[in-house]
């Protein structure tokens, strides 16, 4: 397996292998790995000078808007880089790698991408924790990890966007644990998801603003399975998201600054945005339950339903 990924896996990270099981079971809030020098440097900086240029007509988001962050699913169509890419995490050495990385056997490849590929996030994105949806759309197989990989030469801490991995975003402050890693150049991210991998990033706030050349640049990579234990499974859900609290600074009876109330104006915007967006799943769902009982066959069924239940309350009657 280890000479199948020398051409595009680093030294290092074929030597530290063995050790990486144990460190991601034992990573708190929930299992995770931080695996800096991932790729060798070659091929990250050529995956960098390959990054597909921001497209408005990819960044619409879950309520169906413009936003701030583009995401570029057909990964292939990038160029060559991407290509080799998608033929390396395909390959079986690779997905052997991440399950002995992550004691997760039999993990699949995802060819559509859904929801991953290149992901861009400009000055005032932002990503409100949350645990992804369990099961793919298509498949039907179940989600079981998030490999990321970043591409940003430059990242300050004080920009925002470091990646948050959250005990229980529920919970007050005081209680939610959180781990923050930086998103910095071929720095890898692998971690586990289920129902409660809490993970997002604060708003990033770049020195420029909307004028600064710098964004967040990263690789999403999605691996599943067949099945998962039990334990882990409570039944199917999409993403679920957490709006963020209010910030630690704005306490009863103060003067909100200007800042102050922006900050508050987006927090009510984007929770305004979640409801609406749940709403319209609600209704659909609706429509498509409408749509089946008005099925002819949904009735007839209905019907011998009802035939067969008076005839057993017949027989049930005769034998008193």
């Amino acid at each position: 397996m280890t000479n199948d990924l020398k051409e595009c896996l680093s030294k290092s990270t074929l030597e530290i292998t063995p050790t990486l099981s144990r460190s991601f079971t034992s990573a708190q809030p929930f299992s995770h790995l931080v695996i800096d020098n991932f790729f060798t440097p070659d091929y990250c900086q050529a995956l960098l000078d390959e990054f597909p240029s921001f497209d408005n007509e990819k960044a619409r988001n879950e309520n169906g808007t413009i936003g701030r962050k583009a995401v570029y699913t057909e990964l292939r169509d990038i160029g060559p880089q991407y290509q080799k890419l998608d033929e390396i995490i395909r390959s079986k050495a690779f997905l052997n790698w991440v399950s002995q990385a992550t004691g997760i056997p039999d993990l699949i490849y995802d060819p559509d991408y859904f929801g991953g590929g290149t992901h861009e996030n400009c000055h005032g994105q932002d990503l409100d924790p949350h645990v992804d949806f369990n099961r793919h759309p298509v498949t039907n197989h179940h989600r079981r990890l998030n490999l990321i990989v970043y591409l940003n030469h430059e990242w300050e801490d004080d920009w925002g966007g470091l990646i948050e991995f959250h005990r229980d975003p529920r919970k007050p402050p005081a209680e939610n644990e959180i781990t923050r890693v930086t998103p910095l150049f071929n720095r890898c991210v692998i971690f586990a998801t289920h129902d409660h991998s809490w993970h997002g990033f604060e708003r990033i706030n770049l020195p420029e603003g909307d004028r600064d050349p710098h964004s967040r640049k990263s690789i999403a990579l999605y691996f599943y399975s067949k099945t998962r234990p039990a334990q882990e499974y409570k039944g199917r859900h999409s993403t679920i998201y957490v709006e963020r609290p209010l910030p630690e600074h704005i306490k009863p009876g103060q003067v909100l600054s200007d800042d102050d109330y922006q900050r508050i104006q987006v927090l009510l915007a984007r929770r305004d945005q979640h409801l609406q967006r749940l709403y319209r799943d609600n209704h659909r769902l609706q429509d498509m339950l409408d749509n089946l009982t008005n099925h002819r066959a949904f009735w007839l069924a209905r019907k011998g339903l009802n035939a067969a239940s008076k005839i057993k309350r017949t027989l049930l009657g005769n034998k008193s």
